[in-house]
């Protein structure tokens, strides 16, 4: 027999001592072991043939690759001294082909010593049983390769896959990648979800179909914008009406929103990536900041008429400039002490007539007392509490500037009490007298503003500021419960 090219397992077969091995010379081989060795030494493919009872190996040189360490010497020798480290699994295998049952499988796991250490390796390969014309198996064909390196690059795509699914998960903002020019939803992230709304069932749908309230409002447009063209959608604050509440009512949500197409291999674009962020609470708070921002100033400035006040009261009264020293000193004192409770938020609940006595302390004249106060000892919760703080210094320095505070014989009365006839409201009435004559202003400032927005935090509160012509007149009412209630 002649042995036909094969590269270097060609000349083995050429060279080997077949006198000596068990399946006898070639001349004497049984045509069909001729035919696959040829077979077998023209192919690219790893192939193997297991022939005999005592499954002598023969190998073509892709099957020798695969054998590691163990070639050549493994070449004309029994199947199980090639691969006596995982006999355990491939002989199920071969004796399954030797009994006539052909097995074949895409991936085979195994741990080999082949190259003189422990690896995992993978292979897909069919063993075939080869028979004779009477039906007889006369050995095992196996046309395989080694997927090894296929696997591992798969397990780390699917790594890196699990990781970018991790970082998209634990990601602050919404992300969500969408399928096809339907924008079919694949995957979301819990933010994504608390963003639309729990609860919904979104994976599999498309966009029109799982959020089906921005239809009208021109997103899906922007979708197919960027489907078609590819070109990146990019905007902050986009007003957004979402059934989100807790019964699905639709509310407002202001949402930073990025649209980027995914591509393929062939650089078609197959999907769109969606980056989203809910900014309503930020920019409410940041809206919340500026507005203090500018209370602050404005309550400088009538620091600054308070300290101009608390002098001009405090020197007037005082019997030598000793003790007008030490008076306005600690009138400053509470005065900066005041201002660090409306800087801080209030810490806490307090008393109604701690709060008066608080303003008391910076407007009131020891020697000559201006106003009267009466009213229960009331808890008050820590937001009504800077917001009274705040009314309560409010209407004192515009009675300074303006009203009854202004002139020597002026007076307030301060009065609060619980009313209602389930007793379940607070009120506190603020009453000039003997002022200058009252004028009703022609503009609200923001010291109005701030009086009229009420008791922050308390139900139901009402504020009346009336020009009345014996003194203003200012009532401030709200429900009881929710104005002692600690937020």
């Amino acid at each position: 027999m002649n042995f036909i090219g094969g590269g270097e397992c060609g000349d083995l077969f050429r060279g080997f001592a077949w006198d000596q091995c068990p399946i006898g010379t070639p001349d004497r081989w049984p045509v069909e072991l001729q035919t696959l060795v040829n077979v077998m030494l023209g192919s690219l493919q790893p192939m193997l043939i297991v022939w005999g009872p005592q499954q002598i190996t023969l190998y073509n040189d892709g099957y020798s690759a695969m054998c590691g360490n163990r070639h050549p010497q493994g070449f004309g020798h029994p199947f199980r001294d090639l691969w006596y480290d995982i006999w355990d699994d491939v002989e199920p295998i071969i004796s399954a082909a030797y009994a006539g049952q052909g097995t074949s499988m895409d991936d085979i796991e195994f741990v080999m010593h082949r190259k003189g250490y422990p690896e995992e390796a993978h292979f897909a390969f069919s063993y075939t049983p080869v028979r004779d014309a009477d039906g007889t198996v006369l050995g095992m064909f196996c046309a395989c390769s080694e997927i090894t390196s296929e696997i591992m690059m798969r397990r780390e795509q699917k790594s890196q896959q699990e990781k970018l699914l991790q970082i998209f998960e634990m990601s602050p903002s919404g992300i969500a990648t969408l399928s096809g020019p339907n924008h079919i939803f694949e995957f979301a992230n819990e933010e994504y979800y608390s963003m639309i709304g729990l609860g919904r069932e979104i994976i599999g749908k498309s966009v029109a179909e799982a959020v089906s309230e921005v239809v009208g409002q021109g997103f899906i447009d922007l979708l197919d914008g960027v489907y078609r063209t590819g070109q990146t959608f990019s905007s902050r604050a986009v007003p957004v009406d979402l059934n989100r509440g807790p019964d699905g009512e639709r509310q407002r949500r202001m949402i930073d929103l990025v649209y980027q197409a995914l591509r393929g291999h062939d650089g078609e674009i197959t999907g769109i990536l969606v980056q989203a962020q809910d900014v309503t609470e930020r920019l409410a708070e940041q809206k919340h900041r500026e507005l203090i921002s500018h209370e602050l100033g404005h309550r400088l400035k009538n620091q600054l008429a308070m300290v101009q006040a608390i002098a001009s009261q405090t020197l007037r009264s005082a019997e030598d400039v000793l003790s007008a020293r030490k008076t306005l000193a600690a009138r400053i004192g509470v005065l900066s002490a005041a201002h660090d409770t409306v800087i801080q938020g209030g810490l806490g609940t307090s008393q109604v007539h701690k709060l008066v006595n608080q303003m008391l302390e910076i407007h009131d004249d020891p020697t000559a007392t201006r106003f009267s106060v009466a009213g229960p000892n009331l808890r008050v919760g820590s937001r009504p509490s800077l917001s009274l703080s705040l009314i309560l210094h409010e209407l004192a320095t515009n009675a300074v500037k303006y009203g009854a505070l202004s002139t020597p014989d002026g007076r307030v009365d301060i009065v609060w009490r619980v009313t209602g006839e389930a007793k379940d409201r607070f009120e506190l009435v603020w009453s000039e007298s003997n002022g200058p004559a009252v004028i009703s202003p022609e503009r609200v400032g923001s010291g109005s503003r701030l009086i009229k927005a009420g008791l922050a935090g308390a139900a139901d509160s009402k504020v009346d500021l009336l020009y009345e012509q014996g003194g203003v007149r200012c009532i401030i009412a709200a429900d009881l419960s929710s104005f002692q209630q600690e937020h």
